[in-house]
């Protein structure tokens, strides 16, 4: 996720590869503390334990129908595409928001919610009319209802500059690399089949 301007990590934070988590998250590709490791360390570090426990929460509650159906090698290659797709579409945005709005390029990106996207997009186009249970408010919605409004909900928030931390065109970077990797399978078809 993306934590906006620190003091903290402006001047105070020393970055030795794996001397610390925040070196295993992703910084601005033009800071000082950018490594290209990062690229896909970033991944698989998180803010905090509900960040990693919602994250690795949607995986197993969506995770293995999406795998039953396309193996797990299909799965893994989709998993990864969409993180990268995340990671690709969260610096551009950082990048224009950095060199036309006068953000900070201090700050750091971490966790798997991009991916999660991706894998929330796949179910609903795997099992548009299943019924998810949401935890709030407890309704049944289709899956295919849920990630539209899932992701309507995350361009609001990441076009009205929310400020909370949160790298919502990460978010629909996942969802978007997610749903034209499946149109291209669906077009093209796929080695893993």
């Amino acid at each position: 996720m993306f934590f906006g301007a620190q003091v903290i990590f402006d001047k105070l934070l020393l970055i030795e590869p794996f001397g610390n988590r925040s070196a295993l998250g992703l910084w601005y590709p033009f800071s000082d503390f950018f490594r290209p490791y990062q690229t896909v360390t970033h991944m698989f570090m998180h803010s905090n334990f509900s960040h990693l426990f919602f994250n690795m929460f949607a995986i197993f509650m969506f995770g293995p129908h999406i795998e039953r159906v396309w193996g797990q090698k299909k799965f893994l290659f989709f998993y990864l595409f969409t993180g990268f797709g995340a990671m690709i579409t969260h610096l551009i945005v950082w990048y224009i928001e950095v060199t036309y709005f006068g953000a900070s390029s201090y700050g750091l990106v971490w966790g798997a919610s991009g991916a999660v996207f991706g894998v929330l997009v796949a179910f609903a186009y795997l099992y548009p009319n299943m019924q998810i249970m949401l935890l709030i408010p407890p309704i049944p919605i289709r899956a295919k209802y849920f990630v539209l409004i899932y992701a309507g909900l995350e361009l609001f928030m990441g076009l009205g500059n929310a400020n909370d931390g949160v790298a919502h065109f990460a978010h629909l970077g996942g969802a978007l690399f997610g749903y034209l990797l499946i149109l291209y399978w669906r077009k093209y078809g796929s080695r893993f089949n």
